[in-house]
């Protein structure tokens, strides 16, 4: 594909993009085993959008059995320069209240080593910058459209990446609160990671559903509470990402785009073949 193109992973509620013409399903292999479904294609309003629901479309993966290296090295083979994920959340803040949005620009992993979280290894080592984990260009714009399409939305926060499939205890989510973080969620991370590693742009649409356990007044996390929110929210999130498409240039001005360039520590000639040729189209440009 010449020309740049929209990623959107959808999670929880948001299987399917309305609106999207021409609309193909791409089956794609990966050296990291399959994704979470097939890869629907599509324009939406003159822009080349592709969309993966994170879980698969049905709802089939627990946060720990998604594909994260298969879907976003998919993304990367259909020409993915942006990655918007759709994620629902649990609110640790008062004034984050449930069906409110937030564009998150920090993580802090709680994840328990279950999840490949790299593309590198077997004879290669690299490390990418991730201090700043989501592109500043890319989340502005979700924050700007956010606020176009009406919707509340709160600007920057920390989401804790949770391993689950269980919500918190009451002490966990009190200890998480002391600690300052803005949302709870199971899936952004390792996804954020392995799109910075695949030199794509990614922002989070989150979108608060409830208040986790901690609040006294308001009943804990429940998956039903959970989807009448999302429910509510889903075409809110719709619009956000339509808006987006149509504010995003085609140009690249972060440095997304860069961020192997200094990352590769393992001198070139000791590569072995079959690593080098698995993620060639990762590193490829710089060895």
């Amino acid at each position: 594909m010449s020309q740049p193109v929209l990623g959107v992973i959808g999670g929880s509620g948001l299987y399917e993009i309305e609106g999207l013409t021409d609309v193909k399903e791409v089956k794609i292999s990966t050296p990291f085993g399959d994704p979470s479904d097939l890869f629907i294609t599509g324009q939406l309003d003159g822009v080349t959008m592709v969309f993966l629901p994170r879980h698969g479309r049905g709802h089939r993966l627990l946060p720990s059995e998604v594909p994260y290296r298969a879907n976003i090295y998919g993304m990367k083979q259909l020409g993915v320069e942006r990655i918007i994920s759709v994620s629902a959340v649990g609110s640790m803040k008062e004034e984050i209240v449930p069906g409110h949005i937030v564009i998150p620009d920090q993580f802090f992993d709680r994840t328990q080593g279950k999840r490949a979280s790299t593309f590198f290894g077997e004879g290669i080592v690299g490390h990418v910058q991730f201090a700043d984990p989501v592109c500043a260009d890319l989340s502005q714009v979700l924050f700007d459209s956010a606020r176009e399409v009406g919707a509340t939305v709160h600007q920057g926060g920390t989401y804790i990446c949770i391993e689950g499939p269980n919500f918190s205890t009451r002490a966990e989510s009190n200890i998480y609160r002391s600690w300052g973080v803005d949302i709870i969620g199971m899936t952004n991370i390792p996804e954020a990671r392995l799109a910075r590693e695949a030199e794509i742009c990614y922002g989070t649409v989150a979108l608060a559903t409830d208040y986790d356990c901690w609040h006294s007044e308001h009943e804990d996390v429940s998956v039903e509470a959970v989807i009448a929110i999302i429910q509510q929210n889903v075409a809110t999130a719709r619009n956000i990402i339509k808006a987006a498409a149509s504010r995003l240039g085609a140009a690249r001005g972060c440095s997304c785009g860069e961020a192997l360039k200094f990352a590769v520590m393992t001198h070139k000639e000791t590569i072995p073949a079959a690593t080098r040729k698995k993620i060639d189209l990762l590193v490829g440009k710089y060895l």
